[in-house]
């Protein structure tokens, strides 16, 4: 059966059907406790500047299409929760086009870390690698204060109305301008639409400066062009 995703929203009684988050979640007594995210060859450290940063969010509807049978996505896509846009992370970003990583040795998060965002960044394993490869880079921060940040910028972006744009023919440009309409102070050109390789929604990422204000992105940043056609993905139950 379709997931009619503001209509689930209106059964819940959520204010405003532009927030389009977690529709259902609930933390379990038991989280699976992650494992240690290093740097590696592919993943090497790096130590740089900070010139901004990006707010990553994932459709979750579309995660859960193509992970619905992966163990690491059971809290996410079973046990009867629900999602819409999920925090992905916070990432720091240099001043060209390469950023830092991992730029400190990081211990296991707490049981009370992960339980507090759960129901934002719906993994324990994601939530330790942001830290571990992001969080760390931000001078300052440790993992209460950085999950602070990036869960309450989560918490106060809004969303145009998800279910009616996917039932008809969607540029990336006309989606962003969408998700722009909807947040004052934020354009389309701040942000970068991702899709999979079949054009799915995959992610959003938000440009901010070192202020955590939204702010044009660099053209080097990637992203789908805004005359591609991205096809959003509503959910089967």
């Amino acid at each position: 059966m379709i997931v009619r995703l503001i209509a689930a929203v209106a059964a819940l009684a959520v204010p405003a059907i532009a927030q389009a988050q977690s529709y259902r979640c609930s933390v379990p007594a038991t989280i699976e406790r992650p494992r240690p995210d290093l740097p590696n060859d592919r993943q090497p450290q790096r130590l740089l500047p900070i010139g901004g940063y990006t707010l990553a969010i994932t459709w979750a509807p579309q995660y859960c299409h193509e992970h619905a049978r992966d163990a690491a996505a059971r809290f996410q896509c079973g046990s009867g929760n629900r999602f819409g846009f999920t925090l992905h992370g916070l990432w720091p970003d240099g001043i060209g086009k390469d950023w830092p990583q991992y730029c400190q040795a990081t211990p296991l998060l707490s049981r009370q870390v992960i339980a507090r965002n759960l129901c934002a960044t719906p993994s324990a394993q994601l939530l330790q690698h942001e830290w571990a490869k992001h969080g760390t880079c931000m001078a300052g921060y440790r993992p209460d204060r950085y999950f602070a940040q990036s869960t309450g910028l989560y918490a106060k972006l809004r969303y145009p109305d998800m279910d009616a744009l996917s039932r008809g023919a969607l540029t990336t440009g006309r989606l962003a301008e969408a998700v722009a309409q909807a947040n004052p102070g934020m354009t389309a050109d701040m942000m970068r639409v991702t899709a999979n390789r079949q054009g799915w929604l995959d992610e959003i990422w938000l440009c901010l400066d070192k202020s955590f204000r939204y702010q044009r992105c660099p053209a080097h940043q990637g992203g789908l062009s805004p005359t591609a056609t991205v096809k959003i993905w509503r959910g089967v139950r």
